[in-house]
């Protein structure tokens, strides 16, 4: 199923052209290990089944490589737009997903993804994704919008060196900024390159209905886009 649904992802289709498409594909089939496909309602459903914890397993399963350094960068996504009927039915009101992306910075791989429809604070998104991810890091890259004295003491207690810019507010603060490495803070940028390339390739909008869906439908984006950099650069 985990592989179905990245093919979903990688062809772009819905889950009944995935099906139809993947009919008149023995050779996928074949690489696949099935014999017959099962019925897109059973795809569907196995979607929303397969459990959060899997889908983050099957995202760092992906990123084969990993040097440690690390940058943090959020984005928005669009809601796919339902019909009018649809949006007052379900009181669908927010239009855009803010994910948050992990990325080594050095080969580009996506190691952790964190989704919210809400307007949550970089600097409270920042430390519950460190948090996860704390013994694959030795550095971590952000701009002003992750500043926060409590967030550089928990990457410190961790072992990880943080590369956040300070706000400004005194001459001490560009003093902070001056001695920090200016060549590894510069590579955060990679965080954009990554959610362009995601945005050119796999597209800018999510297609589930109901958050917990589109949350899964992001990590499983990553994890594809992981897929196709170890196939371009193995």
């Amino acid at each position: 199923m985990l592989t179905l649904h990245a093919l979903r992802i990688e062809l772009g289709k819905s889950y009944r052209g995935t099906i139809d498409l993947l009919s008149e594909m023995p050779g996928i089939l074949e690489e696949i290990g099935l014999t017959r496909l099962p019925h897109y309602t059973v795809l569907r459903t196995w979607f929303g089944r397969i459990s959060m914890k899997t889908w983050r397993a099957f995202l760092g399963r992906s990123a084969e490589k990993r040097t440690g350094h690390a940058s943090i960068d959020a984005t928005g996504f669009d809601r796919d737009q339902p019909s009018r009927h649809y949006a007052n039915r379900t009181s669908y009101r927010v239009r855009a997903l803010k994910v948050t992306a992990l990325v080594d910075v050095e080969t580009l791989y996506i190691t952790d993804i964190h989704c919210t429809t809400t307007k949550k604070h970089d600097a409270k998104i920042g430390p519950q994704v460190a948090r996860r991810n704390a013994a694959d890091l030795r550095s971590l890259a952000a701009d002003r919008g992750y500043d926060s004295k409590a967030f550089r003491d928990e990457l410190r207690g961790y072992g990880v060196r943080p590369l956040i810019k300070h706000r400004i507010y005194s001459s001490l603060d560009h003093a902070h900024n001056a001695r920090m490495d200016s060549d590894r803070y510069h590579q955060r940028s990679m965080s954009e390159t990554v959610f362009s390339s995601i945005k050119r390739t796999l597209g800018s909008a999510v297609r589930a209905r109901s958050w917990h869906l589109e949350f899964r439908e992001m990590v499983l984006k990553a994890a594809v886009y992981n897929l196709r950099r170890s196939v371009r650069f193995p």
